[in-house]
């Protein structure tokens, strides 16, 4: 199977999963919503900021929990869209740079159509 490393920033969270085929390898997420609380709601410039910082020390740890390197690493997938347009250019930005760095092919994942398929993924998967 494949190894693929996705990141998700589409609005207060940055996430980053390993996963091996179907079989989940590594889930780590930063979320900042203590950040935005003080506003009353999500900050789009605040949390495209958070992304930038919590983005290294997330792929990081995702690779630790995962047990695989970077170049063990087959493609980069990444939330394209919906969101946040400045959270999406932070993870965008990020999986285009491993991708490049990495020579491996990048997919870009509709937010909403991954929330769908992952609820059907047995139906229509293996």
């Amino acid at each position: 199977m494949a190894l693929v490393l996705g990141i998700e920033t589409s609005c207060d969270e940055t996430a980053v999963g390993i996963v091996d085929g179907r079989k989940l390898l590594a889930n780590v997420i930063s979320s900042s919503v203590e950040q935005h609380a003080r506003f009353g709601g999500v900050v789009p410039e605040v949390a495209s900021r958070a992304h930038l910082e919590a983005m290294p020390q997330v792929v990081k740890q995702a690779l630790k929990d995962s047990g695989v390197t970077l170049k063990d690493i087959d493609a980069i997938a990444v939330t394209a869209g919906p969101g946040l347009i400045g959270a999406l250019l932070v993870g965008v930005s990020s999986a285009s740079a491993l991708s490049l760095a990495l020579n491996k092919p990048l997919y870009g994942v509709n937010h909403l159509s991954a929330h769908i398929f992952a609820e059907l993924i047995d139906a229509i998967c293996c």
